[in-house]
């Protein structure tokens, strides 16, 4: 064999700790960007918050890290994109890494703990709250056993599953037989909450019924539509079928059925702990003169610098530990700048674009709407559709119509009859106020809405307008017809 030796060029990219950090960034939603932040500060002694006061000169830090003495903590240095043309795995960079606790109070950061607090709903154990009442209860030593084990088969929606399975483990565990077991459930069903321990949905909102007042209006009414009919009859509006099978007149049924519609499917929901949701948006777009102008919230994190003081102590150029680990500290908090940078840098661009694209929207409503893809906005800016769509992903805009998500003002084209396009949204709106104006009696059927949007220059096939009408959770014609009073 002959060996030779050949030369080649090539071009790679060379995924820089700085870069997987910026791409990290960019995808972050507000309240993970205000947590990144909070870390940032609490392990970086050479980063502090910026209250527009004591600023530094950046090139004195440029200097402080350049000197001849420092070398790189995590390999050489790369420069960080103003934008992110690459599109990386995220699996890839931070394999099986999990998302970080979110960390302990602090005295630099009461707000934020003060609205975690206030927004954390605490709530006792329903397990324990159900085991409370079983000491209270006058169980025997078998029952109180038995009783044990059926609260802990309840799931987390306060009802029982597997019941069949259940209780032959049990009868043969304890030596008894079903209806001993059924005797303890039949009393643990009288549990609060109401509902608690059913086998199915219909028990439960019958043990509901059961535990409300005799004079309760359509309550009896109520139990024997929950016993004997099956619940998905409710859901249909064409309530005369139901009444003449349960020979009742519609207003009774109605009267039944909203009583029902009060029930908890759920019970033991209200003993879940959870978290307020709050949107808060990052870009807020306003209105002056004739100009749309799109800018950054920017009370959504705090600005950050380089602390003066600690970078005063870099000047020194000695190899010592402590000096060691400051010059590391100031080039991971320059990198976290940088990509901080980068972040707001390519959200704003993004929605700039979006908002020029979208103009007609902001001026006229959701029947304005252009279509809109990642692609197009990536060609504007030069950049990989990866980072539009990371760019997008839990952002959230404030504009004069209200609040929207970054990836609401995109859709996909749909091809008019004079040859042009029309967005998916601007059709859906067109559907929902098709529907909305039609004859109570007479809804339209999904060929009668394909018509009459074929009338307004848009062709669309049946199935399509079927799917539109899904995603807007518009019930069918036939479930939509209502009778006349």
């Amino acid at each position: 064999m002959k060996q030779s030796l050949n030369l080649n060029l090539s071009q790679s990219l060379t995924m820089t700790p700085a870069l997987q950090q910026a791409i990290r960034m960019l995808q972050l939603s507000t309240l993970d960007l205000k947590t990144e932040i909070q870390e940032a500060l609490e392990s970086n002694v050479m980063l502090e918050a910026d209250d527009g006061h004591g600023e530094i000169d950046t090139r004195e830090a440029t200097k402080a890290e350049t000197t001849e003495t420092e070398r790189p903590s995590s390999g050489s240095e790369a420069e960080i994109p103003e934008n992110l043309p690459v599109d990386a795995d995220w699996n890839d960079i931070y394999a099986g890494s999990a998302a970080p606790a979110a960390p302990a109070p602090s005295n630099e950061d009461d707000d934020y703990w003060d609205y975690r607090q206030a927004n954390l709903t605490s709530t006792p154990d329903l397990h324990a709250h159900l085991t409370w009442q079983a000491d209270m209860h006058r169980f025997d030593e078998t029952q109180r056993a038995i009783a044990d084990h059926l609260i802990d088969a309840i799931n987390e929606h306060g009802l029982l599953d597997d019941w069949q399975e259940l209780a032959a483990r049990l009868t043969q565990d304890f030596e008894t037989d079903t209806a001993a077991i059924e005797a303890v459930l039949a009393a643990i069903q009288q549990f609060d909450p109401p509902g608690v321990a059913a086998r199915s949905l219909a028990e439960c909102l019958s043990i509901q019924l059961h535990q409300m007042p005799d004079e309760t209006p359509a309550r009896d009414l109520a139990m024997r539509i929950v016993d004997n009919e099956p619940l998905e009859c409710l859901a249909s509006r064409d309530r005369a079928p139901v009444a003449r099978r349960l020979g009742i007149e519609v207003a009774d049924l109605e009267q039944a059925i909203a009583l029902i519609q009060t029930l908890q499917p759920h019970p033991g929901e209200a003993f879940t702990d959870h978290e307020s949701s709050y949107v808060v948006p990052e870009v807020f777009v306003t209105r002056q003169s004739a100009r749309w102008q799109v800018s950054l919230n920017a009370d959504i994190a705090p600005r950050l610098r380089i602390n003066s003081q600690y970078l005063a102590l870099i000047k020194r150029a000695d190899k010592s530990a402590d000096q060691t680990t400051l010059k590391s500290h100031l080039q991971e908090a320059r990198f976290f700048l940088n990509s901080l940078k980068s972040r707001n840098d390519t959200l704003l661009q993004v929605a700039q674009t979006i908002v020029e694209a979208q103009r007609a929207f902001l001026e006229y409503g959701e029947e304005a709407m252009k279509p809109l893809v990642l692609r197009d906005v990536a060609e504007q800016l030069e950049i990989h559709e990866s980072t539009v769509s990371r760019a997008t992903a839990n952002k959230y805009m404030q504009t004069p119509r209200g609040i929207f998500e970054l990836k609401y003002f995109f859709s996909s084209h749909v091809s008019t009859t004079d040859g042009g396009s029309a967005s998916a949204t601007a059709i859906q709106a067109m559907i929902k106020r098709m529907v909305a104006a039609e004859t109570a009696g007479k809804p339209l059927s999904d060929s009668k809405l394909a018509e009459m949007l074929l009338e307004n220059g848009i062709q669309v096939a049946r199935r399509t307008v079927a799917k539109y009408r899904e995603a807007l959770s518009i019930a069918p014609s036939h479930e939509r017809r209502r009778q006349a009073s």
